[in-house]
């Protein structure tokens, strides 16, 4: 008795199923199968159907088993070890993807046991479960390189050493292979035809991924030289970008802003154009204040006697007034025993004293680097006054923490200066014209009156 090559009787009660495979019956279940295939004979089209629909019925028990059951078994077991990369590709739903392919391989291998089916659709329906089986492959690969950069970013040097953008690369190689290897599948052809036809598309692939390749290599320079880690904060004018960088891919770095905003930047243009990334800064350990008053030149004088007492009861400038005054009179009787003329004479000014009284201020505050210059120094004189620059590095770099800083001590600097009988230079408001006026109008009904 012979059915279509693929299931046959052969002799010593042997019936062959599959090509080249028996199965040896004897007794009931012989009598049973025997039965069975004299039905499927005289019913082709319902054996070629209810086959079918089992093969597919345990493919689909079989996938709800795995999901159901195993999967979730596996799952609870994983985040019971202390090892974090079985929970690491869970949430990356590497095994998920991967367990697509189990019931597609039951209707792969199936749909050879299904009797009276023509040899075209069968030879069709295996080419399209053999390209999903390489898709499910593909994309669980990709799960799987999700999986293995959320284990390396919980290494400490993976915010020196990103790996991502290598991942990504590996990703788009694996997808144009499984691309290719699908072509194939389909076309019931030898990948290595597509392959070799590959290098005429040469030339569109560079024009296509033009930016993936110049990518790829800025992203190598820019990790084996160390030039941008996750969580730097980088200024990049050019594309309005000042903030922190959370990711380095293949193709973008994004830089979330101080603003709340996000701007994507392709990855070679860091070599293209200038950046400045603050990450000495933070490392250093302290933060530039670099903040300068303008005094009114008009109030600049030399100190008088009760002044400089005064001063000198001051704890900040005991020593500095006590060593000033020895030495200026020091210099002033040299001076007189050789009968010089008084304006060669050396005296004290409010502006010095008041450099000297910031100098040991900003020393003796606890919210600057000691270990890092310090210095209160003069700018050129200008129409806007006597600059006097603060230049210190505060020892936080915290930036609310620096501001707080960097704030007390301009408050306390701008109180300070009129006690040395100085004033800060702004330019005249609207409100200084007016009281200006004020006066004198008054000044001119005194002097009508």
């Amino acid at each position: 008795m012979e059915s279509s090559g693929r299931v046959q009787e052969s002799q010593g009660g042997a019936t062959e199923v599959l090509p080249g495979v028996d199965i040896q019956l004897e007794g009931p279940w012989a009598v049973w199968f025997e039965g069975l295939q004299g039905w499927a004979l005289a019913n082709p089209g319902w054996a070629t159907g209810l086959a079918l629909l089992g093969v597919a019925l345990v493919g689909v028990v079989f996938h709800n088993v795995i999901q159901r059951y195993i999967l979730r078994f596996v799952e609870y077991a994983a985040r019971q070890t202390p090892q974090e990369w079985d929970q690491a590709l869970f949430e990356a739903r590497f095994p998920q993807r991967l367990a697509w392919g189990f019931p597609l391989l039951v209707w792969y291998f199936g749909l050879l046991l299904v009797p009276f089916l023509p040899e075209e659709p069968l030879a069709i329906a295996r080419r399209v479960l053999l390209a999903c089986m390489v898709l499910v492959l593909v994309r669980a690969f990709d799960a799987f390189l999700d999986g293995v950069n959320r284990i390396y970013v919980q290494n400490p040097r993976a915010r020196e050493r990103p790996i991502k953008g290598f991942l990504q690369v590996a990703n788009v190689l694996a997808h144009i292979a499984g691309f290719i290897l699908i072509l194939a599948a389909l076309m019931d052809r030898n990948p290595v035809i597509f392959l070799s036809g590959l290098g005429a598309m040469t030339a569109v692939l560079l024009l296509v991924f033009r930016d993936t390749l110049l990518s790829l290599v800025a992203g190598v320079q820019i990790t084996t030289n160390d030039l941008i880690r996750t969580g730097d904060w980088i200024e990049m004018p050019q594309f309005q970008a000042d903030g922190d960088v959370i990711d380095i891919a293949l193709n973008t770095i994004t830089v979330q802003n101080w603003d709340r905003t996000l701007t994507s930047i392709p990855t070679h243009k860091f070599l293209e154009h200038s950046f400045r990334n603050w990450r000495g800064m933070a490392q250093s350990g302290g933060r530039r204040i670099k903040r300068a008053i303008h005094l009114d030149q008009n109030t600049v004088r030399f100190l008088d006697e009760d002044e400089i007492e005064r001063f000198g009861r001051w704890e900040l400038l005991r020593d500095y007034m006590r060593e000033k005054r020895e030495q200026v009179e020091a210099y002033n009787r040299e001076r007189a025993a050789r009968g010089d003329v008084v304006p060669e004479q050396r005296r004290m000014t409010n502006v010095g004293t008041l450099r000297a009284y910031l100098i040991a201020y900003i020393r003796a505050h606890p919210g600057i680097h000691q270990e890092m210059i310090t210095m209160v120094r003069q700018l050129e004189p200008g129409p806007q006054g006597l600059p006097m620059e603060i230049y210190g590095f505060a020892n936080d770099t915290s930036w609310p923490v620096y501001e707080g800083i960097q704030g007390d001590i301009m408050d306390h600097v701008l109180a300070t200066v009129p006690e040395f009988g100085l004033r800060i230079f702004q330019t005249p408001s609207g409100t200084d014209v007016s009281e200006g006026m004020r006066e004198l109008r008054v000044a001119w009904a005194s002097a009508e009156g």
